[in-house]
């Protein structure tokens, strides 16, 4: 019983983390219908964060979490291992497709807040599903945007001042606009019955 009880687990860990190709297929939409949300926010969301910017450099940050649901979203609905890394980077790789006017850059942010969302759900060992972790995903997702936004938009010269409230800005939206939203959207779609065969559905059920 002591040897065979590990092993057992163990596998049934194997079994629970290896994809479908329902997890695929359903990955695969949820990144494109994201991508296509992201088309939409490029417009939206980026008027709004020029105009936070307008009222104090920094704040602009309050618009950045849209962009960082898919990770969110990924990881909520799949729970597989690379489920939002995968989500996140298809929906940025649609935006670009599509005419993102960050071009190629567009990819580089989809991999980063990708696996900051990625990291939150592993430290959780792809257990906890619940509004902290998701919330906690979005955080990630912001703080690796930021990281990556040091470098890939000159951020690392405009200043303590602007780095601080730029940063307090992007989690702040990250927990509430990809972490909350995320949740919230994941918990409407488990209610539909669309997600009744992944663990998310059931979980909703119970």
């Amino acid at each position: 019983m002591t040897t065979t009880a590990p092993a057992a687990t163990t596998a049934a860990r194997s079994r629970t983390s290896r994809w479908r190709v329902v997890d695929i297929v359903v990955a695969a939409v949820l990144g494109v219908a994201t991508g296509l949300l992201f088309v939409v926010w490029n417009g939206i969301g980026y008027a709004w964060f020029e105009g936070l910017q307008a009222l104090t450099p920094g704040f602009g940050g309050l618009a950045v979490g849209i962009w960082l649901i898919g990770g969110v979203l990924g990881g909520l609905i799949i729970r597989k291992p690379g489920a939002a890394l995968f989500v996140e980077l298809l929906a940025a790789t649609v935006s670009m497709l599509l005419g993102s006017q960050w071009s190629i850059e567009t990819v580089y942010s989809g991999i980063a807040q990708g696996l900051g969302a990625e990291l939150v759900f592993a430290a959780m060992a792809y257990r906890r599903f619940g509004l902290p972790t998701a919330m906690l995903a979005g955080v990630g997702a912001a703080v690796a945007a930021w990281t990556l936004e040091l470098f890939l938009s000159a951020n690392l010269a405009k200043g303590a001042e602007f780095l601080a409230i730029y940063l307090g800005s992007v989690v702040v939206s990250g927990a509430i606009l990809a972490g909350l939203v995320g949740w919230l959207l994941t918990r409407a779609l488990a209610a539909t019955g669309v997600l009744d065969r992944f663990a998310s559905g059931r979980a909703r059920r119970r």
